[in-house]
């Protein structure tokens, strides 16, 4: 994506301003700040971090790892400071106040989730609603940024990806994260997604699923005995992760999304394409979570699905406003970037 693709938002800031991404690692921190990255029509240097066990052990708190230090060629830090810096994960906090400190008056930054560390952290800093950290600096929206934005889901449109084209009109996305820090899928949760497969598939409709890295094989074994036990294997595409990841597909194709309740990401993208999206809570959760879902209950984009469903139960169908927190907060970038920079 370049300025002109991402419209006004990219004409309010300055030609010529350069960012930085902090890598942590993870590929929802990464979504995160690409996503607002994108929608301010920046093309964002990648920088991982890597810090050694004992300094990822003591971030955000402690200091970076000195083999990774702005005076290191070819360390993370080295060159000269960007204009923008995005950082997301606690192991990005401590290289992005080093930036701060090396940079005072001419680099801005962002921190994307709660840093763990303070206001201090940086210049802006986004959190979920879910999240207690508020502040002067701190922006709260309902949902997380992602670069799943409408262009993105016009373009996958406009060029249907032939794995899924021969799909019945009617179409459902199965969206499948997998184990995490709060949730455990155990084998009821296998046989419960494969029966709503099985179900879509038996009712007529396409069925496009795509699993996360996170996905366990099991379920996904789980899935393709379903499609087979359906009787009609040829109205299913399920990813297997060869080839390119038709995630954004799937997402501008479905009439309707069912989607694992484990990943705020996953969810909010899912929420921020206006079909009615069906969100399967998996084993184990936490409150957050639990509250983030009714948050998006509440703004009408999502439902629970029940234990025990009703037969037809995809025909349930609803409308609602895309939710979008990219736009809002790339607009809050803009805003605060010109009053830090006196524009």
């Amino acid at each position: 994506m370049n300025r002109h693709d991402s419209g006004a938002l990219a004409a309010q800031l300055p030609i010529g301003v350069r960012a930085w991404i902090l890598q942590s690692g993870k590929i929802g921190h990464e979504v995160n700040c690409l996503g607002v990255a994108y929608e301010l029509g920046l093309n964002p240097e990648m920088r991982p971090v890597q810090p050694r066990p004992l300094f990822a052990f003591f971030a955000p708190w402690g200091p970076i790892d000195p083999i990774e230090s702005a005076r290191i060629p070819g360390s993370p830090l080295s060159g000269p400071t960007p204009d923008i810096v995005f950082a997301s994960g606690r192991a990005t906090a401590p290289y992005l106040r080093a930036i701060k400190r090396a940079a005072p008056r001419t680099t801005f930054t962002v921190f994307l989730q709660d840093p763990r560390s303070g206001l201090g952290s940086a210049d802006l800093i986004w959190v979920p609603e879910h999240d207690r950290l508020r502040g002067d600096n701190v922006l709260v929206t309902l949902t997380s940024p992602h670069h799943m934005r409408p262009s993105v889901l016009e373009a996958a449109r406009a060029n249907t990806d032939a794995r899924i084209a021969h799909l019945p009109e009617k179409r459902i996305g199965m969206v499948l994260g997998g184990d995490s820090g709060s949730h455990k899928f155990a084998p009821n949760d296998f046989y419960s997604l494969a029966e709503i497969a099985r179900e879509i598939l038996q009712q007529g409709y396409g069925l496009m699923v795509t699993p996360s890295r996170r996905t366990p094989p099991d379920l996904m074994k789980a899935i393709a005995a379903a499609v087979q036990i359906s009787g009609v294997p040829e109205r299913a595409f399920v990813w297997d992760g060869t080839g390119e990841n038709p995630y954004a597909q799937i997402l501008a194709h479905a009439g309707a999304i069912v989607v694992t309740g484990d990943s705020v990401n996953m969810v909010g993208e899912a929420a921020s394409t206006g079909a009615p999206v069906h969100i399967y809570e998996p084993t184990g959760g936490a409150d957050k979570m639990s509250g983030f879902i009714d948050g998006l209950i509440g703004a009408g984009a999502v439902r629970r699905m029940p234990a025990i469903r009703s037969a037809g139960w995809m025909n349930e169908t609803w409308t609602y406003a895309p939710v979008d927190a990219t736009s809002q907060i790339a607009r809050e970038v803009v805003k605060r970037y010109r009053a830090f920079k006196g524009l």
